[in-house]
């Protein structure tokens, strides 16, 4: 009988987030102190106010460092989004976003980033950073990806390997990556395929090579990889790499890198 009770009591006991995924949210006020840095510097930002996958965070933070010093470029990593004003902007030329969620910036910081960004300023996003049901910055959702995130592949088979057809091989960012490149995703769906603001999509998802839910179905173009221009910036979103073993992967890593030197550019 305690045991009927019990379990009674469970079910009609409200959902409680688990907080290693789910931490409390923290608006940032005051920016973290800044080395040194040579021009042209990479931004790494891993902040969260929504889910957070710590542990693909740590490996993502610690792959892009270690790319952008073997390019020969200084990087500062943070999880502070109050870096987001003008002044030390200023002294970036690409901001990596790193499986950010949640609202976090203020109205001051999303100014700071959106004037950044269309003044020439290259954005790169990974995974989470397009990964989020819930945008309440349409310039973010509109402007730097085109898309709005709609689910993924889920348990029992979230991790599912599949193919990915690289659409434009000779783009800056898809150099060295094979045409048909497969590998295991969490693999993301969009609420459509982004048209507008010069969008070109480098690389699509093969649905026919895994098993997507129904309503995760985009038809024979299914985005996974794609680069727009944000006014006189550049943006480019990847769906790759949820798990944080990905980035050991040679080719994930190089993708990563590309990006990172196309978003670097001036052109867009």
């Amino acid at each position: 009988m305690i045991e009927i009770l019990l379990a009674l009591a469970l079910q009609q006991a409200p959902y409680v987030k688990n907080p290693k995924y789910w931490p409390t949210p923290v608006m940032d006020e005051v920016a973290p102190p800044l080395p040194p840095l040579k021009r042209g510097a990479v931004m790494v930002l891993s902040k969260t106010n929504g889910f957070r996958d710590d542990e693909q965070i740590v490996a993502a933070t610690q792959a892009v460092q270690d790319i952008v010093r073997q390019g020969g470029r200084d990087v500062f990593a943070t999880e502070n989004a109050a870096i987001m004003n003008p002044r030390d902007l200023a002294k970036f030329r690409v901001v990596v976003l790193n499986s950010n969620s949640g609202n976090i910036f203020t109205d001051a910081q999303r100014k700071a980033f959106r004037d950044w960004v269309e003044k020439g300023g290259g954005v790169v996003l990974l995974h989470g950073a397009g990964g989020d049901h819930t945008y309440d910055w349409a310039w973010y959702r509109d402007a730097l990806l085109g898309v709005r995130f709609i689910g993924h592949t889920s348990k029992p088979d979230q991790f599912q390997q599949g193919d990915i057809d690289v659409t434009e091989p000779r783009h800056r960012v898809m150099r060295g990556i094979p045409v048909k490149w497969t590998r295991t995703e969490e693999w993301y769906a969009f609420d459509k395929v982004p048209t507008d603001q010069g969008t070109r999509i480098l690389a699509t998802l093969d649905e026919a090579s895994y098993r997507p839910a129904a309503e995760q179905r985009m038809g024979t173009v299914h985005p996974i990889v794609w680069t727009r221009c944000v006014a006189k910036g550049r943006s480019v979103f990847s769906a790759l790499g949820h798990q944080a073993q990905s980035y050991a992967e040679p080719l994930h890593r190089r993708l990563i890198g590309n990006a990172i030197d196309w978003a670097a550019g001036k052109r867009c």
